[in-house]
């Protein structure tokens, strides 16, 4: 019979011919046959299962097994033995390996029909062994699944005892690591995770049976996703494994983790990257609450350097997964925390920046319920990380284009989320080294990395570095062996100018700059810095000057007494002094004015007139009420005693104080310039006066100003120079009169410099509610600008900070700026309008003096010679027919733009490490995109200059105009570029910066 249904299965009869004999030969089973007759149906069903070349012929085995198995149980016991079921794991079946699924559907279909008899208990001993064995080998899915569908059916055949049971888990956690789907397909895909849930799920079991296995079984897991050395890349489908892992045990587990001495730095990367890959499994649970604790544990024991490594390397990986619906509610919580918890640096957050519009798109476009209540949770982290890292405009500019047509958080909200992740103790000490390594720009500039909230240092670095003709200035300085901040300046210099790094990390300058007052890694006021710049390079350079003639003088009298050479060094160092007033220093002839102001008594109309040099001018914003009428200021706070005015400008400290910042303190309308480096201190009693003072008590304003909407430089500038009244109690104490007397003050420019600096005074101190305001007024800014200088033609006041009648020399010093020697006259003066362009602005964002973040524009400007300059003498040849343009905001902006489009990346934005191309449209509506984002400080460069660096004088130039650079200089810059190439691929900037 055995024969005949063989025969028949096999032959091309019919189907349901086949169906129906076979179904005649099952009935037969019932039939009493020998042990001969059973032993040959119960072979002809394995082989036919085992081997049926179709399904047809598999289900016949199936059905005859089941068949003759069943009332023929006795035999069929006989027959499925211990000897056939070891031969079939470790041996195969004929042609069939052992290692085929079949093979263990095979054995669970016996050991269904013998459950009764006595013979299945040594069956179960043997599948402990031979479970425990497969799992060791590391089937593939198919193989671990089947078998684990098997061990599920028949718990018994589990390795039994706790070390076998701990071994079995752990090796079947290895298994999973090895698992690799073998398609792409939808239904390939499918299957192989219902297999992966099926092993899962039989740990689940065991776990829950016997509890002691699941914490070996975790450290197991921990140990394949730590390695770093492994021959292979642990699968993601051991996130199947998270979800069956109670919640309760986070805390336990995460911290033994993190404080395990025994776990290293690099094991814990490692893990963590690969449990934040598991987030692409479709199906499982927790895995983003186990991530969210990972990293909260790390940083509990400040473990920052692996939390920024792992951001950066896996945040746009996380992003990524916002597109697949079935994993994004966990890709979403894991990208909220990595963003709102890595406040120090925004370098994680933009990498994400340029995939959020075309994410933001796809949500709106598939008008999916979930895809919009995820777009509002997007747009809302989206925000708030723009609001904390603000100071990009470019790449901010398409984000609130996408976004502008939904609900914005508000700034309350905002600070309420950012301040709740953010990783204690870390925003002042992590390594800005973390920067991940990257050539130079297109742009060809290189940027600065940001030291610690160094970024007020980095905008005036490079707002300086892209002054041409101070730069080149500065290159062409002969300091070997010199140790001046100079030289540290023009290394600097030569650095950004030549290095092949996309970044360099100015430590050395910023230690050597940075003034004594202000704290290591906390945001400081970048015009003060700048002050105080150039205030040290002016006085180093003037007191080397004064070393050297004195030392000249020295070597030619060394034969002179004692006494002698004591009192011939003093006049010599005096006549070095004097001396080096006439031969002005780099920073006097690069950056230095001069202002002339004028107090005339409305008494006996007396006058008194004072020469002060600059470096920069304060300009202060006007007060709102003072623009309802025209006329000249009025000064009401400032005490005006002997002819001292005290002034609401900064001046120069003496060494060991700190002075005001501009950032706290706000001159109000009357604010004059920056004493600055070229004059002494102020009187010791001044007390700056606040611009909410001086906005009570204001009454007038240039008539050029009323009516304006948006001030530009050019009203400031104005508003800086008109007249102003002194009265109440800020009268002026005239000595004609020997009482105080109602004056008017005018202030006019009398020399003009190279490279003039504006600062807007958008900071000041409100007395009332004891905190520091920002103006956020939006300021227009002029391409090109025409500055009114008065040039003295009389030989009067030669001497820098002197009044201008009935000085002595016994007056020059100290004593000097607080005489005021009325004069009885003015002087002569011819008005001449000198053209300036704008060379760079730098930006402050942010609410506060004490926060925010410093970036600048900037391009490349020079006297002649400059890129751009037949664009420039075009410009000024229409200003020239027109005297009064600038002061009107429409023609202005038509020649600026114009001039903007025929130079095509011409401006770059300079953001610490970030350097971009970028247009002078942009500078001019940054406030107006970015309301926090507002100019600070201005730096215009003299056009049809004369004191330009002559290019042709030197020899074998760069290609980029710069003159050469010292030998010992060049040569540090071609060893750091060739150390930078050699490892660029292997070490990070921080380790080459």
């Amino acid at each position: 019979m055995d024969k005949i249904l063989e025969g028949l299965v096999s032959s091309s009869h019919p189907l349901p011919l086949k169906r129906v004999i076979v179904r005649r030969v099952v009935e037969l089973a019932e039939t009493p046959l020998s042990q001969a007759q059973c032993r040959a149906m119960f072979a002809l069903g394995t082989r036919l299962v085992l081997q049926g070349p179709d399904a047809f012929q598999r289900q016949v085995g199936r059905q005859v097994l089941e068949a003759y198995g069943r009332y023929h149980r006795a035999e069929f016991e006989a027959f499925f033995n211990r000897g056939l079921v070891l031969g079939l794991l470790q041996r195969g079946y004929g042609e069939l390996s052992c290692r085929d699924p079949a093979i263990l559907d095979y054995i669970q279909a016996g050991l269904r029909l013998i459950m009764s008899c006595p013979s299945v208990l040594e069956l179960f001993e043997l599948l402990q062994v031979e479970a425990l064995r497969l799992v060791c080998e590391r089937p593939a899915p198919p193989l671990c699944a089947r078998l684990c569908q098997l061990l599920g059916d028949f718990p018994q055949c589990l390795p039994r005892g706790r070390k076998l049971s701990l071994a079995f888990c752990q090796q079947l956690v290895r298994s999973i690591a090895h698992f690799q789907s073998q398609g792409s397909r939808e239904a390939e895909l499918r299957l192989y995770v219902s297999q992966v849930t099926q092993v899962s799920g039989l740990l689940r079991s065991v776990w829950k049976a016997e509890p002691d296995t699941l914490l070996p079984s975790l450290q197991e897991l921990f140990a394949v996703i730590a390695a770093a050395d492994t021959p292979f890349e642990p699968s993601v489908a051991l996130a199947s494994l998270v979800q069956h892992i109670p919640l309760q045990m986070i805390t336990v587990l995460i911290m033994s983790l993190t404080t395990d001495p025994n776990v290293k730095d690099a094991s814990m990367t490692q893990a963590l990257c690969r449990m934040i890959d598991w987030l692409s499994w479709p199906l499982a649970q927790h895995v983003e609450t186990w991530v969210i604790a990972l990293l909260k544990g790390l940083a509990a024991v400040q473990k920052f350097t692996i939390l920024i490594d792992v951001t950066l390397m896996k945040i746009e990986l996380v992003f990524n997964r916002l597109w697949f619906p079935l994993v994004r509610p966990g890709a979403l919580a894991v990208l909220s925390h990595m963003l709102l918890s890595f406040q120090h640096s925004p370098e994680a957050f933009h990498l994400v920046v340029p995939h959020v519009v075309s994410l933001v798109h796809s949500f709106k476009s598939d008008g999916l319920p979930s895809s919009t209540a995820f777009l509002m949770q997007l747009a809302e982290l989206i925000h708030c990380m723009m609001y904390h890292y603000s100071g990009f405009p470019e790449l901010y500019e398409p984000i609130l284009e996408v976004f502008k047509d939904m609900p914005k958080p508000s700034e309350e909200k905002m600070r309420l989320i950012l301040s709740q992740s953010a990783w204690t103790s870390q925003s002042n000490s992590l390594p800005s080294c973390l920067s991940r390594l990257s050539g130079k720009s297109e742009t060809g500039k290189t940027g600065l990395i940001n030291l610690g909230n160094t970024c007020y240092m980095n905008s005036i670095i490079q707002a300086l570095f892209m002054a041409t003709d101070f730069r080149r200035h500065v290159l062409s300085l002969n300091l070997n062996g010199c140790n001046s901040l100079m030289r540290k300046l023009q290394h600097l210099f030569a650095f950004l100018a030549h290095t092949q790094r996309e970044a360099y990390a100015p430590r050395i300058f910023l230690e050597a700059s940075r003034p004594p007052w202000f704290t290591p890694q906390s945001q400081q006021d970048c015009s003060e810095y700048l002050r105080f710049l150039l205030n040290r390079l002016h006085e180093e350079e003037r007191t080397l000057k004064a070393l050297s003639s004195a030392k000249a003088a020295e070597s030619r009298k060394n034969e002179e007494s004692q006494a002698q050479e004591t009192v011939h060094k003093a006049q010599v160092f005096a006549e070095a002094l004097c001396k080096g007033s006439e031969e002005r220093t780099l920073i006097e002839r690069m950056f230095g004015g001069k202002l002339k102001t004028t107090i005339c008594c409305l008494n006996c109309k007396s006058t008194s007139q004072k020469e002060e040099a600059f470096t920069d001018l304060s300009l202060a914003f006007c007060p709102p009420t003072s623009l309802e009428s025209a006329g000249v200021k009025c000064l009401e706070h400032s005490e005006i005693k002997d002819g001292s005015v005290v002034q609401s400008s900064i001046s120069a400290t003496p060494a060991g104080e700190t002075p005001p910042s501009s950032l706290e303190i706000n001159g109000g309308c009357n604010a004059i310039t920056n004493e600055g480096i070229l004059k002494d201190s102020a009187e010791p009693n001044s007390e700056p006066k606040s611009e909410f003072n001086k906005d009570q008590d204001s009454r007038d304003v240039s008539s050029a100003l009323v009516g304006k909407n948006t001030p530009s430089v050019t009203d400031l500038l104005n508003y800086f120079l008109a007249p102003e009244i002194l009265s109440g109690d800020n009268k002026y104490y005239c000595e004609k009169c020997a009482s105080l007397q109602n004056a008017e003050k005018t202030m006019q420019i009398i020399e003009e410099p190279e490279y003039l600096i504006l600062t807007l005074l958008r900071f000041s101190y409100d007395p009332k509610c004891h905190i520091r305001r920002k103006i956020l007024d939006s300021v227009s800014l002029p391409l090109l600008l025409e500055l009114p200088v008065r040039r003295a033609t009389s030989p009067l006041a030669v001497v820098s900070g002197s009044w201008s009648v009935d000085v002595e020399i016994s007056d020059i010093g100290e004593n000097l700026a607080k005489k005021l020697k009325p004069s009885g006259a003015d002087e002569v003066s011819c008005p001449q309008l000198v053209p300036y362009v704008l060379s760079s602005v730098v930006v402050h964002s942010g609410v506060s003096s004490e926060s925010g973040h410093y970036y600048s524009y900037a391009r490349n400007v020079t006297g002649s010679g400059s890129s751009g300059q037949c664009h420039q003498s075009k410009a000024f040849s229409l200003i020239s027919t027109q005297n009064k343009l600038l002061a009107e905001e429409g023609p202005c902006t038509v020649i600026e733009n114009e001039l903007d489009t025929e130079m095509p990346k011409e401006w770059f934005l300079f953001n610490d490490s970030r350097v971009t191309f970028t247009s002078f449209q942009s500078v001019q509506k940054i406030t107006s995109r970015f309301p926090k984002d507002t100019a600070y400080v201005l730096i215009y460069k003299k056009q049809n200059s004369t004191c330009g660096y002559n290019t042709n004088s030197a020899n074998g130039l760069w290609v980029n105009g710069d003159p050469p650079l010292q030998k010992d200089l060049m040569d540090a810059i071609t060893k750091d570029n060739k150390l930078y190439l050699q490892f660029s691929r292997t070490l990070p900037l921080s380790c080459l910066a």
